[in-house]
């Protein structure tokens, strides 16, 4: 069987969410099933992701510019054409959208859209129900996507999988010792809360930083709020704004890091915050409960089911609630450590090659 895979949100450096989604996913589903060949399409030249077995090629194939013209030729034109040059039994569509045109028969990995914006979001509006009927088999990375999308768009139950994602190995524990390297590295060794993702204006992180506010106002502490990402691009508002911020010395902005630095932040942290609503699977969450760090999050269906009963909550749109929240864990040592528990026993549920079997079922019955 020939297996084609839409990787354009795979990209070179240290890919997050969906791109981590593929290249985990697809390491393991190709070494597992050497029998089978697979294509690999981008719209970048970066080969060097690809390299998972003699099994697997890089084709790219340019795409000239965002709009949805260029996204629709490169789909429904482009993409057909090489599905049948190559003569591929499956095309597995990792971001969100299916070729419209090409008969080969397809396998959606379904996004949530609460990212997307401008031509991107037009795009999705109007096309989403007719992508959702061409894929014969869809997979969502939670439980509430999935259901959402049977309930709005009137999708069978039989057609839909949930591909949960998992963690690096990186992120583990690290002893006291270790943990005071990293906050004397990045710190100046006192205690932090961290954030780890894109710097993002839909993250909500604006929200987090009244919350720290409050914090730092009723606490007295020299607690630091450390926010580990790239930021976004067209949001230097941010760091415009984290100018005037009246606690801008406690708040540290890292950029984009290596995994295994960005594994030790996690594990050095007081604990971690997720305040962004809309998520479809907040792996942060995850690999700081791996870590043992307690976590705060966004009262969203999707981080609640990830979390149960591991976490703290507080509604997205109420930055005095998340200050309790941070307020609590600061002061409630019994809390934090009865949260580390269960987190540890939730991280243990979720794993990469639990996920690449899901994943490959759910590719392996769409040519059926």
């Amino acid at each position: 069987m020939t297996i084609a895979v839409n990787t354009r949100l795979l990209f070179t450096g240290h890919p997050e969410g969906y791109g981590c989604f593929i290249q985990e996913v697809f390491r393991r589903i190709t070494q597992q099933h050497p029998e089978h060949t697979f294509i690999f399409l981008s719209d970048k030249a970066e080969k060097e992701q690809f390299d998972f077995g003699s099994n697997c090629k890089s084709i790219i194939i340019r795409q000239a510019g965002k709009h949805s013209l260029f996204r629709k030729l490169w789909y429904d034109i482009k993409i057909p054409a090489l599905l049948k040059k190559h003569t591929a039994d499956v095309f597995v569509c990792c971001d969100g959208y299916c070729s419209l045109t090409a008969k080969v028969p397809q396998c959606l990995l379904a996004h949530s859209p609460v990212f997307f914006t401008g031509s991107q979001l037009r795009y999705y509006k109007k096309h989403i129900v007719d992508h959702l009927t061409k894929a014969l088999s869809i997979a969502t990375v939670s439980s509430c996507l999935k259901q959402e999308i049977e309930a709005q768009y009137d999708i069978s139950p039989d057609k839909m999988s949930v591909v949960h994602p998992a963690t690096n190995k990186l992120f583990v524990p690290l002893n006291a010792e270790e943990r005071q390297r990293v906050k004397d590295t990045y710190t100046g060794g006192m205690e932090y809360f961290v954030y780890t993702g894109a710097i993002h204006p839909q993250k909500n992180l604006m929200l987090l930083l009244k919350a720290f506010s409050v914090f730092k106002k009723k606490q007295k502490t020299a607690m630091k709020l450390v926010l580990a990402g790239k930021l976004a691009p067209k949001y230097d508002s941010f760091r415009v704004n984290l100018q005037s911020y009246k606690y801008r010395t406690d708040v540290l902005l890292t950029g984009s890091l290596p995994d295994k630095e960005l594994a030790a932040i996690t594990a050095a942290a007081y604990a971690m915050v997720i305040p962004s609503a809309g998520e479809g699977f907040a792996v942060p969450e995850l690999e700081a409960m791996q870590c043992k760090i307690p976590v705060i999050s966004a009262a969203e269906p999707s981080l609640q089911e990830i979390a149960g009963e591991a976490a703290l909550y507080a509604n997205p749109e109420n930055y005095e609630e998340l200050a309790a929240q941070m307020i609590l864990l600061y002061k409630d040592e019994g809390k934090r450590n009865e949260l580390i528990q269960k987190g540890t026993a939730v991280a243990q549920r979720y794993s990469w090659d639990k996920t690449a079997g899901i994943m490959w079922e759910c590719i392996f019955k769409t040519r059926t």
